[in-house]
C-alpha cells in the first residue's frame, strides 16, 4: 500500500497509511494529497482513492465537474522533472507524437529528434482552424505583453522517448499545475506562463470592475489557461499556496499574485490612510482575494526585483543605493566601487 501525505494551508501530515489517509480525508476534505506516483499535489476532493472508502454516513465529497475538451481534443499527457532550487528548469519527456508548447526563447536544450515549429498564438489549434483564428490567438497574447509567437516542440521519432527542457527567466520557482484538477481553468499573472502540454489554451482574463482594472497593478490583464493538461507557471522567489474557504479573504500586494482558480474573486482596496499610502512603501492599493478556491503567491515579483536593481544602480553624480549618504565616496568605502 502507498504512504500518503496530506496538506492543509501549508501544514503537512504524513506519512499515513491508506486507512488513516481515508479517515483524515473524510474528516477534512478541504486540503491536498500526494503519494508516490502522483505528478503533483491534488485536491483531496479530486482523489478517487481517498473518496472510495469514505466513512459511512458522512457527507459526500463533491467531485469537480469533468473538463470539456475543446474540439474533441485533449491535451497531451507528458512526464516531467524539475531541477534546481533558485534557478530552476523543467525537463519534459515526450513520447512519439506528443508535443509541448512554450514561450519563445525559453528553451534550454532538446534531443535531436524533437522538432521545433514557431506558430501564431498558443499552438492549441496549430493543426486546424483558419489564419484569422490563429491571428486572433496571437493578438490575445500581444495584449498581455507576450510575444506574438509560441514554439511547439514535437517528438518526431518513431520510437523511444525524447526530452526538451525549458528554463525560468529569473530566480524563482516553477509550479506544475494539472488544469483538470482545478476545474479546467487557472487565472495567472500575464508573464508567468512558461510551458505546457499541447492542447492547453492561453487566453485573456480582463478584470470586470473598473477600479480593479485601473489600479490592480499586475492583475489588470491576466492570462486565462484552459484545458485538461499540465501547465508550468513561473513565480519569483518562493511560492506560497493557500486554499481559501468560502468567504475567506486574503489581502496581498498586487504584484505578488501569481495565479488563482477561477472561483476566487479578485478585487482591490486602499491600503489605509494617507500616511500609509504615501510612506508605507506598499503602494496605494492591495489586492483582495476572496474564496472559495486556491491562490498562488510569490515572494519576489519581477517588478520589485527590477525596482531594487534600478535603485541600486549608480547614476550620474553618485549612488542611489540605500544608506549611501556620501554618494560615490560611500560606494568606495562600502566596497561597491573601486578607484
Amino acid at each position: 500500500m502507498h504512504q500518503w501525505y496530506l496538506s492543509y494551508n501549508g501544514q503537512q501530515m504524513g506519512p499515513l497509511d491508506h486507512a488513516a489517509a481515508v479517515a483524515q480525508a473524510a474528516a477534512n476534505p478541504g486540503g491536498h494529497c500526494w503519494r508516490q506516483g502522483f505528478a503533483e499535489w491534488i485536491p483531496i476532493s479530486a482523489c478517487a482513492e481517498l473518496r472510495a472508502e469514505s466513512a459511512p454516513g458522512g457527507m459526500p465529497v463533491p467531485v469537480p465537474p469533468p473538463v470539456a475538451a475543446t474540439g474533441g481534443q485533449r491535451s497531451d499527457v507528458i512526464d516531467y522533472k524539475i531541477f534546481g532550487e533558485d534557478m530552476q528548469f523543467v525537463e519534459i519527456e515526450l513520447d512519439p507524437g506528443e508535443s509541448a508548447v512554450a514561450e519563445a526563447g525559453s528553451m534550454m536544450y532538446k534531443d535531436s529528434v524533437v522538432n521545433m515549429e514557431t506558430v501564431f498564438g498558443d499552438g492549441a489549434a496549430s493543426s486546424g482552424g483558419g489564419f484569422m483564428d490563429k491571428l486572433v490567438g496571437a493578438g490575445k497574447r500581444l495584449v498581455t505583453g507576450e510575444s506574438l509567437f509560441t514554439t511547439v516542440f514535437s517528438h518526431a521519432g518513431g520510437s523511444g522517448k525524447a526530452k526538451v527542457a525549458f528554463a525560468a527567466p529569473y530566480p524563482g520557482t516553477i509550479v506544475p499545475m494539472t488544469l483538470s484538477n482545478y476545474g479546467g481553468t487557472i487565472i495567472a499573472q500575464k508573464d508567468s506562463f512558461l510551458c505546457a502540454a499541447r492542447g492547453v489554451q492561453i487566453g485573456l482574463f480582463f478584470q470586470k470592475k473598473v477600479m480593479t482594472a485601473l489600479f490592480g497593478g499586475e492583475g489588470f490583464i491576466m492570462q486565462k489557461l484552459t484545458g485538461d493538461g499540465l501547465v508550468f507557471v513561473h513565480a519569483g522567489g518562493t511560492i506560497v499556496e493557500r486554499e481559501l474557504r468560502p468567504g475567506e479573504r486574503l489581502d496581498v500586494d498586487t504584484g505578488c499574485v501569481v495565479a488563482m482558480t477561477s472561483t476566487v474573486n479578485f478585487d482591490i482596496k486602499p491600503v489605509g490612510g494617507v500616511k500609509s499610502m504615501l510612506f508605507g512603501g506598499e503602494g496605494v492599493f492591495l489586492a483582495t482575494l476572496t474564496g472559495p478556491g486556491k491562490v498562488w503567491i510569490q515572494s519576489l515579483p519581477f517588478s520589485r526585483l527590477a525596482g531594487r536593481m534600478m535603485s541600486a544602480a549608480y547614476q550620474q553624480g553618485g549612488s542611489k543605493g540605500e544608506g549611501s549618504v556620501l554618494g560615490g565616496l560611500g560606494g568606495i568605502l562600502s566596497g561597491d566601487r573601486g578607484f
